[in-house]
């Protein structure tokens, strides 16, 4: 039996809570992002932004240019997160089997489904019902028997659209798709492809192999099979976390040592709530440090695994200690945990970890 996969992606997800909460701004062109007077950038863009040519991570300089009455809202991302949790705990209420790919966006495999529904379609057009209720945004779906095709189809008619590939319809729905649908096919890419006259997704498969290859590389039999329809991988829930970070680009410089500290304290206690939240310990530290001429280092620190916040901290700017942040300009910093274990037997203190060092090394 084919599976039912659908891809959901929230509309202009940032952007889309912000006009949300404040309904006088509904129908102007709206970003989320930095200031136009430095170096911010867009973090989204409404529909109405979207027709003036304003993207998500251009300039906010450059969209100023495209848009002049353009409404700038700065990031509320701790806002984004709660509504974010919403969304995926109406997923998982559908299926356990929920792929997260960002805070917007999602595969389900709703096969088999707590409604009992038959019907991939009826199942995302529930989801999105329960979504508009719950949180006043729309999202988009996509349905079909694989993540390549659900992914393309979410995207087919935004916003707040719903497309359904059947599998009788797949090889009728990739006749119309350009080459630079190709999961992993970007504009470098897909110019490549285009220079050998490869434009269209079915003109991978009557390419020659060999000139298939010089365009991009070992991908030509995965981009291959996906020319085909064929797609296998599974939706893969609650993915292990490897590793989490957070960083921060200044609009100016950083050059007082006292405030890089302070960057660096509060990061590291974002990546101890982190861990916390789920569970785990990190037996790595690392920082990142770019400065004003976009030299960029990173340090690292293994010790026993921990989630203690002020053990973080102090790792963090044990590190930070060996870069140059006292005497050049910083344009950014960050701070990560890597190596993630899990608390032992279930114990949620991580206090017995000394006891157990000796056997983890």
């Amino acid at each position: 039996m084919p599976r039912r996969i659908i891809h959901v992606d929230m509309d202009a997800f940032y952007a889309s809570v912000e006009l949300r909460d404040r309904p006088e701004l509904r129908g102007q062109p709206l970003v989320v992002g930095g200031s136009p007077d430095s170096r911010g950038v867009v973090a989204a863009a409404s529909y109405e932004a979207r027709k003036y040519g304003v993207r998500s991570a251009i300039p906010m300089s450059r969209a100023v240019r495209l848009c002049p009455t353009l409404v700038i809202v700065r990031p509320n991302f701790s806002k984004y997160r709660a509504v974010s949790q919403q969304v995926f705990e109406i997923f998982r209420s559908v299926t356990p089997l929920v792929e997260g790919l960002s805070l917007d966006e999602a595969y389900l495999d709703v096969t088999t489904n707590a409604w009992n529904e038959p019907l991939g379609m009826t199942v995302a057009r529930r989801i999105k019902a329960l979504i508009k209720d719950t949180t006043g945004l729309t999202a988009s779906a996509g349905v079909a028997p694989n993540k390549f095709l659900a992914k393309i189809a979410s995207g087919w008619r935004k916003p707040d659209g719903l497309t359904v590939v059947a599998p009788e319809r797949v090889e009728q729905f990739l006749q119309k798709l350009p080459v630079d649908a190709l999961w992993g096919v970007g504009p470098v890419t897909a110019a490549r492809l285009k220079e050998r006259g490869i434009v269209q997704l079915l003109d991978v498969r009557t390419a020659d192999p060999a000139v298939l290859h010089a365009a991009v590389g070992n991908s030509a039999d995965w981009l291959l099979r996906l020319a085909r329809g064929e797609d296998d991988r599974l939706v893969q829930p609650n993915r292990p976390a490897k590793s989490s970070s957070s960083e921060c680009t200044y609009a100016e410089d950083l050059t007082d040592l006292t405030r890089i500290r302070d960057e660096v304290t509060g990061m590291a206690r974002e990546n101890a709530e982190w861990l916390a939240q789920r569970e785990l310990l990190a037996r790595t530290v690392t920082i990142k440090v770019r400065y004003g001429d976009f030299t960029t280092i990173t340090r690292s620190h293994s010790a026993a695994p921990t989630r203690q916040a002020d053990g973080l901290v102090a790792r963090a700017l044990a590190l930070l200690e060996k870069t140059e942040v006292s005497t050049r300009p910083v344009r950014l910093l960050g701070t990560g945990v890597h190596n993630l274990v899990g608390l032992p037997d279930g114990d949620d203190d991580d206090e017995r970890w000394p006891l157990l060092r000796a056997a983890l090394g």
